[in-house]
């Protein structure tokens, strides 16, 4: 299935973006979510309806996100008229709509979102993409763009409890990594997303050591 007019509507939607959120970051999340399923499933063939709704759901899953879009309605409306153009079936549509609609970590917070398969590998590879080197380079590149503090010793971490409470409470860039991503890794759903999660985690808990010990001077 050739799915050029959902990268091409992708780069449309996001090409104004400069939070982490941006094309690039929907293809990688396309690309991983894709090779993680591909890896799992040694029989699966990367041409198949499967892949191709994964990818379709790694590229647009952000052309929704509220961080990002103004009316997050209407471009699903749009979504929805472009994908049976480009082949899928109503089901399929449905299945890609729900899934990056309720894929994000947000949303999940004190409500957890039983995805279709092809939504879980497109999950966990979004949240991938919040671990490891291009995770830290993506969470100071959005705290400073929204004016946070990149760290504080006197605004102590929270534990998170809703989306509002998410959204709207006092935040540093280093309390992200205790208040979030470093709670990611156990929630993976997928055998390669959890193997993945496991070694950027690691990664990204040396950075934060690091990082303390040199600003503890």
């Amino acid at each position: 299935m050739d799915i050029t007019k959902v990268i091409e509507f992708t780069q449309e939607q996001l090409k104004d973006e400069r939070t982490g959120h941006d094309f690039y970051h929907g293809e990688r999340v396309a690309h991983l979510a894709s090779k993680m399923y591909l890896h799992d499933h040694p029989t699966a063939h990367e041409n198949s309806r499967v892949n191709a709704i994964i990818q379709t759901g790694g590229y647009l899953h952000d052309t929704i996100d509220e961080k990002v879009c103004a009316d997050p309605e209407a471009v699903i409306k749009e979504i929805k008229k472009l994908l049976p153009a480009v082949g899928f079936t109503e089901l399929e549509v449905e299945d890609i709509s729900f899934s990056i609609q309720h894929l994000s970590f947000s949303k999940n917070i004190d409500h957890h979102y039983h995805l279709p398969m092809t939504g879980q590998y497109v999950q966990d590879a979004d949240r991938l993409e919040s671990l490891g080197a291009i995770g830290i380079a993506r969470a100071f590149t959005y705290g400073g763009k929204h004016g946070n503090l990149i760290h504080d010793p006197n605004i102590k971490p929270v534990q998170l409890i809703n989306h509002d409470q998410y959204r709207e409470h006092e935040e540093t860039t280093i309390n992200h990594f205790y208040e979030k991503l470093f709670h990611l890794e156990k929630l993976m759903n997928t055998p390669g997303g959890k193997k993945e999660a496991e070694r950027r985690t690691a990664y990204m808990r040396n950075f934060v050591r690091e990082f303390m010990q040199e600003w503890n001077v």
